[in-house]
């Protein structure tokens, strides 16, 4: 079978691999379409705090894609059955894992960084970690519930947002748009910033769904939010920049009483002043992952139609050359590229 392969760092190449033989306890899937995100561009760079991850592997932790193939001792699953799997796989016994707190599981392992991923026409995994995909759900959308996922929980559980509120997403990369789009869903206010290097693809991106948009190098956030909610400063703030900037600005710009969450994991230590803060009652919360629920959410606002599949995914990218795909991305030249592998 092809596959996507990391070979380096900023280096991927597609290579000929053996196709998984599946254990008794194990589906074969025949993958669809694959998505690529923020952590698999740091994976690709191979960031600090990515070293970890093996050379030479498989790449690829969201996709869709069919079961072609069951194991003797697998049930509730059957040839032809739809899924998405959830890659990050927790380990059942640890202090979280028992205390309903999955997603942050001490002995945690992903599918495509720590065990070859889904960049492939087939990948064997185990039926625990698959989810159906409604009848509703097209397979190319189904392969960003995983990112979707994530802000289901970041909007719908790690925060307050409620119909109507004003509420900033910072950076428009995937996440941060998908968590616009959620808030959204729920009639929120919203208004995304981004920088000059979003002005030509991600931030009218967001413009062509609907979502309020502002290049805070070129506009003051402080007009922005001085004009969207009278001077009082936004009800909730969520941080998807990554950037350790991100979680100051969104101090600057969250009103008093308000909520910031932080989605992104900053690159760098932050210095943050806390007094108007903490007089302010302003509450810091932060989300990271998903669980079996924020997947359930994911696949149904997708089968409802509130979340833009089709705008926000960008198929232009083939996997006969997939570095093309991580540089646009990197250079904020794309948003959501994803691979179809049938």
């Amino acid at each position: 079978m092809k596959a996507i392969v990391q070979t380096g760092p900023r280096s991927v190449e597609i290579q000929e691999r053996e196709k998984p033989t599946i254990a008794p306890d194990e589906v074969l899937v025949k993958v669809h379409t694959a998505g690529l995100c923020g952590s698999d561009a740091h994976a690709y760079k191979y960031d600090g705090g990515y070293e970890w991850i093996p050379i030479p592997r498989i790449m690829g932790h969201e996709y869709s894609g069919e079961v072609v193939a069951v194991g003797d001792a697998v049930d509730g699953y059957a040839e032809g059955d739809k899924i998405i799997e959830e890659p990050i796989h927790d380990c059942g016994h640890c202090f979280q894992c028992k205390n309903g707190q999955e997603n942050v599981c001490q002995n945690f392992s992903i599918t495509g960084m720590h065990r070859d991923g889904a960049y492939a026409e087939y990948v064997a995994v185990a039926p625990e970690h698959l989810h159906v995909v409604p009848d509703g759900v097209p397979l190319r959308h189904a392969a960003i519930t995983e990112p979707t996922s994530i802000a289901t929980r970041a909007v719908l559980e790690q925060s307050v947002t409620t119909p109507g509120d004003n509420v900033l997403v910072e950076g428009p990369g995937p996440i941060g748009v998908l968590v616009a789009a959620v808030a959204d869903s729920l009639g929120a206010n919203v208004v995304v910033s981004g920088l000059d290097q979003d002005a030509a693809y991600r931030l009218p991106l967001l413009d062509d769904l609907g979502i309020e948009t502002v290049n805070a190098q070129s506009t003051d956030l402080g007009d922005v939010a001085e004009d969207h909610t009278g001077g009082i400063g936004f009800d909730v703030v969520f941080d998807s920049t990554g950037h350790h900037s991100g979680i100051v600005t969104a101090n600057d710009h969250v009103r008093k009483g308000g909520q910031v969450v932080v989605v992104g994991i900053p690159n760098a230590a932050s210095e943050v002043t806390l007094t108007s803060t903490v007089r302010g009652e302003v509450d810091i919360n932060t989300s990271y992952g998903s669980t079996w629920t924020n997947f359930e959410q994911a696949l149904r606002l997708m089968e409802r139609g509130e979340i833009a599949v089709d705008e926000i995914v960008d198929t232009s990218y083939g996997m006969e050359d997939p570095q093309d795909a991580f540089e646009a991305f990197l250079a904020s030249e794309t948003c959501k590229p994803v691979f179809q592998f049938s």
